[in-house]
C-alpha cells in the first residue's frame, strides 16, 4: 500500500543519514572492576590510638601540673655529653635541668623528716598528757569550733577519699597496661623482621595475580568477533532491512504492473470484440422495437417509442491506447528471481556475526600469545625488585634491638609489681585511716548528742576520740612511706613525660637524633637501618607515615622508580598495535544482480507511465449501451398489460424477454469485463507518475548500501575494536594501579616502622605514662592533705571528751576536780 511504501522510505532515508552513529562504547559492566583476593599482609602491625578516657581531665591537670615543675626545653647539650662522653657530664648541668624536680625533692625531704619528727612530738605530748587531752573551760563558742573541725576534717576526709580512689583506679590501670605494653615491644619487633622477611613473597604473590586479568582478557577476546559482528548486523540492520525492502517493492510493482497490462490489454480487445458481435443483434432488436411500437394498433405505446429510437451502443474501447507496445516492452520479464536475490542478501548479511568470527579467529589467537608474553614481562616486576638486599641491615637493627630489650623489660616488669604491691598496700593504710576518721567522727558525735552535762564520762565520745587518734598514729607512723612512693614514681613518670613525651609529641627528639654529632658513631640510625645518605630519621618517618615504600627510603646501589616499571604502555604495546592494525572485510553483501537490476530499468523505460489511462477512464464513464435494457424492458412488459390485441401484446412481451435476454447474456459479461479493466486501469494510474523517480531512486539506494556497508561496517569494526581495546587496557589499569598500591602500602611498606615509633608514643605516653603520673599525683593529694587531717582530728578529740571545770589547779591535767553533789528529785 501506499502507506507500507512511504513508512520504508522514511526508514530507509534515516538509516542512510544515521548508519554509524547510532551506538557508543557498551557501558562498563560491573564485571569490568577486577576484584582481587585479600592483600598480602597477614603480618601487620596495628595502629593503636588514645582512648577517650573519664580520667582525662585529671590527666591534662596533671601533664599542665608538670609542664610548672620542668619549664625547661629538651636539654640537647646535656644529652649530647651524656650520650658521647658520660664521664664529662657536670652535676650542676643535671640540677639546672631537673631544678623543678629537685625543688620537689627538697620538700618531699622536708616531708619525710618533719612528719615523723611530729609525730614523735605527738607521741611524747600525749605521754606527758599534753596533747590530745580534755578542754579545761566549757565557752559558748564551743559548739561553733566543734561544729567547724567536724566539717573541715570531714572535708579533707572527702578529699583524701577522692584521692586515693583515684590512685587505686590509676595504679589498675598502669598494671593492666604495663604487661600488653611491655610485651608488644618484643612483638611488634617480630612483625617488622616478618614484615621485612616477607617482601620477597609477598612481592612473587601480587605479580601472580595477574592471572585475574589474564583470565578476563582471555574470558573477552573468546566473547570478541561474536560481539563485533552482532554489532555491525545490530548498526546496519536498519538500513539494509531498508534497501530490501525497498527492493521487494519494486520487484512487486514490476510483476503486478505487467499482471495489470496484460488485464488491460487483453480486456480492451474482449470489449472489443463483444461490441462488435452486439452491434448487429442491438440494432436489428431496435427495429423490431420501433416497428412494434409504431403499430396503430398498440395503445399508450408511443410514450415509449423515443427510448426505443435511441437504443443504440455506448463505449467504444476500439478507441482507447494500446499497450502492445509495453506489454513487448516488459516481454520476458522479470528475467531475474528477484525473491530468491533478496533472500540471498538477507541471508548474507545475517551471516555477518559468523563471517567475523572467521575472519578475527587468527588475530584472536595472536593477542592470546601477547597477553602470555605480557605475563613474563610482569614477572619482571618481582625479578627486579631491589629490596631482599638491602632490608638485612634493618632486620639486624631489629634483632639487636629485641635482644638488648628483654632484660629492660624484665626488670620493669618486676618493679612495676612492687610499685603495684607498695601502692596498693599504702592506698589501704589510707582507706583505714579514713575509716578511723568518720567511725571516730561518728561515735563522737553520737556520745555528744547522749551526754547531758559537757563534763560528764561518755564511753562512746571517749571511743571516737581514741578511732581519731589511731588514725593520727597511723598518719605519722606511714606519712614518710608515703612521700618516698609518691616522690619515686613522681620523678620516674615526671621525667618521662616532660623529658621523653612531651618532645616526641613535638618531633623534638627527631630533631636531636638528626642533629649530626647528638649520637655516638655506635648509634648512627640513618647508618644502621640503611636510610638514604640525603635523607634522616625524621624524613625517612614523614615518608614512611604518608606510604612510602621501602625502596624509597632506603639506600640502593641504583635508582629504582616504581613508576617507571608500572607504566601501562610498557606491557600493553603490542596488545595494542595488533588490535590497531586489524582490518577485515564484513560488509560485501549483493543486494542486486545486475540482470535484477536491467529489469528494473527496462521497467522504468517501458513507457508504463506514458499510456493515457484517463482515456480509459472516459471511456469506462460511458455504459456499454445508452439506453438501459432492463429499463426499456420493464416499459414493454408495463405496455403488454394495456394492450386489448392479443397479438400485440404478445409481440410486446416477446421483445421484452428478448432485452432481458440480451442484457444477461451480452451486456452484462461486458460491464463485468469494464468493472475488471477499471481495476487495472486505477493500479496503473497511480504507479504511473512515480514510477520512474521510485525505479531511479531505488536503484541509487540500492547502490549506495552496497557501496556503504563495508564502509560502514569498518567503521563500526574499528570501533567495536577501539571500544574492547580500551575496556582490556582498563584492566592492565587497574592490576598495575593495584600493584602499585599493594606494594607501597602493603607489600613493601616502610609505613609498619612509623606505625610501630607512633605506637610506642601511644603505649609509653598514653597508656602508662598518663595513668602512672595521674596515680602519684593522686596519692600526693592524698598524703599532704594528711596534714590537715592530723591537726583536725588531733583538736576535735578534745570536743569528745569531758570538759574539765577545775576550781583548784595541781599542775595536772589529769587531778580530779571537786564536784558539787547533784540534786536528785525524790519520788513520792
Amino acid at each position: 500500500t501506499a502507506g507500507a511504501m512511504r513508512a520504508a522510505g522514511l526508514l530507509l532515508a534515516w538509516a542512510l543519514l544515521h548508519p554509524a552513529a547510532t551506538q557508543q562504547c557498551h557501558p562498563g559492566s560491573p564485571g569490568a572492576v577486577l576484584r582481587f583476593t585479600d592483600r598480602h599482609a597477614e603480618i601487620r602491625v596495628p595502629a593503636l590510638h588514645r582512648v577517650p578516657s573519664s580520667l582525662d581531665p585529671l590527666y591534662g591537670l596533671v601533664r599542665r601540673c608538670l609542664d610548672l615543675i620542668q619549664q625547661n626545653p629538651l636539654p640537647t647539650e646535656l644529652l649530647r655529653t651524656a650520650l658521647n662522653d658520660p664521664s664529662s657530664v657536670r652535676t650542676s648541668q643535671v640540677v639546672q635541668y631537673e631544678l623543678g624536680y629537685v625543688v620537689c625533692a627538697a620538700v618531699a625531704l622536708l616531708f619525710t623528716v618533719a612528719v615523723p619528727v611530729a609525730g614523735m612530738c605527738f607521741c611524747y605530748c600525749r605521754s606527758r598528757r599534753r596533747c590530745g587531752g580534755r578542754l579545761r573551760a566549757h565557752r559558748r563558742s564551743l559548739g561553733c569550733r566543734r561544729r567547724c573541725l567536724l566539717a573541715c576534717l570531714s572535708f579533707t576526709s572527702l578529699i583524701i577519699l577522692i584521692s586515693v580512689t583515684c590512685a587505686f583506679v590509676t595504679s589498675q590501670r598502669v598494671k593492666g597496661q604495663m604487661e600488653p605494653g611491655l610485651g608488644a615491644v618484643p612483638a611488634t619487633l617480630r612483625t617488622l623482621r616478618q614484615h621485612l622477611a616477607n617482601v620477597p613473597q609477598g612481592v612473587q604473590m601480587v605479580v601472580d595475580k595477574f592471572e585475574v586479568p589474564r583470565k578476563q582478557i582471555n574470558s573477552d577476546l573468546g566473547g570478541l568477533s561474536r560481539s563485533v559482528g552482532l554489532s555491525i548486523h545490530a548498526q546496519l540492520k536498519a538500513m539494509t532491512h531498508a534497501a530490501l525492502a525497498d527492493l521487494q517493492d519494486r520487484a512487486g510493482d514490476l510483476q503486478t504492473s505487467l499482471h495489470h497490462l496484460q488485464i488491460l490489454d487483453r480486456t480492451a480487445r474482449a470489449l472489443a470484440a463483444a461490441r462488435a458481435e452486439l452491434e448487429p443483434a442491438l440494432r436489428e432488436r431496435r427495429r423490431r422495437v420501433v416497428a412494434l411500437l409504431d403499430d396503430p394498433r398498440c395503445t399508450s405505446c408511443a410514450s415509449v417509442l423515443g427510448r426505443a429510437q435511441s437504443l443504440e451502443l455506448g463505449a467504444d474501447y476500439g478507441k482507447v491506447p494500446s499497450v502492445e507496445k509495453v506489454l513487448q516492452a516488459l516481454d520476458g520479464l522479470p528475467r531475474s528471481d528477484f525473491a530468491e536475490m533478496i533472500r540471498q542478501g538477507n541471508g548474507t548479511f545475517n551471516s555477518i556475526p559468523e563471517l567475523a568470527v572467521e575472519r578475527m579467529a587468527q588475530v584472536i589467537q595472536d593477542l592470546r600469545g601477547d597477553l602470555a608474553r605480557t605475563a613474563e614481562k610482569v614477572q619482571s616486576i618481582a625479578d627486579g625488585f631491589p629490596l631482599p638486599d638491602y632490608t638485612r641491615p634493618v632486620s639486624e637493627a631489629l634483632v639487636k634491638a629485641e635482644e638488648r630489650s628483654r632484660p629492660y623489660l624484665r626488670e620493669v616488669k618486676r618493679f612495676e609489681r612492687y610499685r603495684w604491691i607498695a601502692g596498693t598496700v599504702l592506698c589501704s593504710i589510707i582507706l583505714l585511716i579514713l575509716a578511723c576518721n568518720v567511725v571516730g567522727m561518728a561515735l563522737g558525735a553520737y556520745g555528744l548528742s547522749k551526754r547531758e552535762d559537757p563534763s560528764d564520762y561518755e564511753c562512746r565520745g571517749e571511743a571516737g576520740a581514741k578511732f581519731l587518734l589511731v588514725g593520727v598514729g597511723l598518719a605519722f607512723l606511714f606519712s614518710w612511706l608515703l612521700i618516698l612512693l609518691v616522690f619515686a614514681t613522681f620523678l620516674v613518670g615526671g621525667n618521662i613525660q616532660t623529658l621523653v613525651c612531651r618532645n616526641w609529641a613535638n618531633q623534638e627528639i627527631y630533631k636531636f637524633i638528626d642533629t649530626p654529632g647528638n649520637l655516638p658513631p655506635s648509634m648512627n640510625l640513618t647508618r644502621q637501618l640503611n636510610l638514604r645518605r640525603d635523607s634522616n630519621l625524621s624524613s625517612a618517618y614523614r615518608e614512611c607515615k604518608s606510604g612510602a615504600g621501602l625502596w624509597e627510603v632506603l639506600q640502593l646501589d641504583r635508582s629504582y622508580n616504581l613508576d617507571e616499571d608500572l607504566k601501562t604502555p610498557k606491557y600493553t604495546a603490542d596488545f595494542q598495535k595488533r588490535l590497531g592494525d586489524f582490518t577485515a572485510h564484513l560488509g560485501d553483501v549483493r543486494l542486486l544482480r545486475s540482470e535484477g537490476r536491467q529489469d528494473l530499468e527496462t521497467f522504468a523505460r517501458s513507457g508504463v507511465d506514458e499510456v493515457d489511462y484517463g482515456r480509459f477512464q472516459e471511456e469506462m464513464k460511458i455504459p456499454v449501451v445508452q439506453t438501459s435494457l432492463p429499463g426499456l424492458a420493464r416499459n414493454l412488459e408495463g405496455l403488454q398489460k394495456m394492450q386489448r390485441n392479443s397479438t400485440v401484446a404478445g409481440r410486446l412481451g416477446a421483445e421484452a424477454r428478448a432485452l432481458w435476454q440480451m442484457q444477461n447474456s451480452t451486456v452484462q459479461s461486458q460491464e463485468a469485463l469494464v468493472a475488471k479493466l477499471g481495476e487495472s486501469v486505477q493500479f496503473l494510474s497511480r504507479l504511473a507518475p512515480h514510477l520512474k523517480e521510485r525505479v531511479k531512486k531505488t536503484l541509487a539506494t540500492t547502490a549506495s548500501v552496497e557501496a556503504r556497508l563495508p564502509v560502514l561496517a569498518q567503521q563500526i569494526l574499528r570501533q567495536e575494536i577501539g571500544c574492547f581495546t580500551r575496556k582490556e587496557l582498563r584492566y592492565f589499569t587497574q592490576y598495575l594501579n593495584w600493584v602499585g598500591q599493594t606494594l607501597r602500602e602493603d607489600v613493601a611498606s616502610c609505613q609498619p616502622l612509623a606505625t610501630a615509633l607512633d605506637n610506642g608514643r601511644v603505649i609509653l605516653c598514653d597508656r602508662i605514662a598518663d595513668p602512672w603520673n595521674a596515680f602519684w599525683f593522686s596519692l600526693g593529694c592524698c598524703t599532704f592533705f594528711l596534714i590537715p587531717n592530723i591537726i583536725f582530728a588531733v583538736r576535735l578529740t578534745k570536743h569528745f571528751r569531758p570538759i574539765r571545770n577545775r576550781l583548784i589547779s595541781t599542775g595536772s591535767e589529769e587531778t580530779c576536780p571537786f564536784h558539787i553533789p547533784r540534786v536528785t528529785a525524790l519520788k513520792l
